[in-house]
């Protein structure tokens, strides 16, 4: 049995398979809509439920209207209409499961590793900067993590891990690492991508390993010679938290961004901002109107900007964001 799906305020409609969830469906359909965790966890997915009903895994039996469902745990059991936040026609969405071999693992700080992961021979990756992966563990279950190389670099995939504290990969797996280690992942997810059809400034927000897809993303410009202005405000606690710090400041230098580190916790002597990294950005543009803002990284920071930067005229369509839930489900 399937059930007709269709998206309040337009002709679009799809199927969904019994036991599908609404995300699937759309993603199989050819439909994107905002998701970041897909486990119910970063709220990116919400939406509403016009009419007909269904089981979340996270919100229990559902039945319309409703608002703030979570679209990536909803499994219909009827026809129904639905009100994403966005969605747009795209080509359905093709994963590869691949076994990585793990070429190199490096520590830049006390609680980030970069792990370099190679293709098998004259296999490639195809992902749209920012997006993320998924590896599974030897017990089924799977931790994401955001592909900090761009994509034209399809033979390799950079991540940036930061270290949970009990956490089945990160501070468990990730400690026997070696090079020719075979990881098995599946890629892309995701829909933190900067938005081709837009030439207006854009402001990237981060946190701690946040920055990984931000990176992937800049790099990415970068290659395809974009003409776009880039702003990056990158915060942390401390300053040895922003362990890519050099490499920002390079871009800052070559003129490809500006970019402003805020620190949390300032050491004595730092002459930098301070503070939180979104009402740095507040004290520097005022009103957002005619900017798009890129979030990615603590969840509590994502909402904080998006509530903020939404009362500062900055419309609801041009904040994107991808919440690093803390679960070892994400970095």
């Amino acid at each position: 049995m399937d059930y007709r799906i269709s998206i309040a305020g337009s002709d679009v409609a799809f199927r969904c398979e019994a036991g599908e969830t609404l995300l699937d469906a759309a993603e199989r359909a050819g439909y994107s809509v905002p998701y970041s965790c897909r486990k119910g966890v970063c709220s990116t997915c919400e939406g509403g439920v016009v009419d007909g009903g269904g089981r979340s895994s996270v919100q229990g039996d559902l039945q319309g209207p409703a608002e703030r469902v979570l679209l990536c745990c909803l499994r219909p059991s009827s026809d129904m209409t639905i009100a994403p936040r966005k969605f747009e026609k795209r080509e359905p969405v093709v994963r590869k499961t691949l076994d990585m071999s793990v070429y190199r693992v490096t520590q830049p700080a006390a609680d980030v590793s970069v792990v370099q992961l190679r293709l098998p021979a004259g296999v490639r990756a195809k992902f749209r900067a920012g997006q993320y992966l998924q590896i599974e563990l030897e017990d089924g279950s799977r931790r994401n993590y955001s592909m900090a190389n761009p994509p034209h670099e399809s033979d390799t995939v950079q991540l940036h891990v930061r270290h949970v504290p009990g956490g089945k990969f990160s501070d468990g797996m990730l400690r026997g690492l070696e090079k020719g280690h075979k990881l098995r992942v599946e890629l892309p997810f995701g829909e933190f991508s900067l938005q081709d059809d837009s030439t207006r400034p854009a402001i990237l927000l981060a946190t701690g390993t946040g920055f990984a897809p931000v990176k992937s993303i800049v790099e990415d410009v970068i290659k395809r010679k974009l003409d776009r202005p880039l702003h990056l405000y990158w915060g942390a606690r401390r300053v040895e938290d922003l362990y890519l710090a050099e490499l920002a400041r390079k871009w800052h230098t070559s003129g490809t961004l500006t970019f402003v580190p805020v620190l949390s916790e300032p050491h004595d002597g730092w002459n930098g901002r301070c503070g939180f990294v979104h009402e740095a950005v507040l004290e520097d543009f005022g009103s957002l109107a005619g900017y798009q803002v890129y979030a990615c990284g603590n969840p509590a920071m994502t909402s904080a900007a998006h509530d903020t930067f939404i009362e500062a005229g900055l419309p609801e369509d041009d904040f994107f964001s991808d919440a690093f839930v803390h679960t070892d489900i994400r970095p």
